[in-house]
């Protein structure tokens, strides 16, 4: 979750057809829940998930107010270190837009900002 903001809950299953679900915090106290489905998982390799499908490829609920995507997460190594690699397909240029209105992109780079500052401190 990018800084400011704040994960305040999250349910993972990591496998195919396993949950995820996070509820994020604004500064300003509003809460977004985000729940999915993994589609695929590669150890150390490769992470797929969508808001398309809840637990167990279940649809999801029409009601559901996140823009519909789905998330492809690629590491590989590269020279000394990890080259990563992240696409999000969303289902259609209105649901694009509205993601980008929402700041995931920014979010999203941010997010991966903060995760490399936290692995070099390991």
């Amino acid at each position: 979750t990018p800084a400011p903001w704040v994960t305040i809950n999250c349910e993972i299953d990591l496998r195919p057809g396993g949950i995820f679900r996070t509820v994020m915090r604004s500064p300003e106290g509003q809460d977004i829940t985000n729940v999915g489905c993994f589609l695929e998982i590669v150890a150390n390799r490769k992470l797929i998930w969508t808001v398309a499908l809840q637990p167990g490829y279940r649809p999801s609920d029409p009601t559901f107010d996140v823009p519909t995507f789905t998330a492809i997460i690629m590491m590989e190594p590269h020279g000394k270190g990890t080259k990563y690699t992240a696409l999000a397909m969303h289902k259609d240029e209105k649901d694009r837009n509205a993601h980008d209105r929402m700041g995931f992109s920014d979010g999203w780079s941010k997010a991966l900002d903060q995760l490399v500052a936290a692995a070099k401190t390991m």
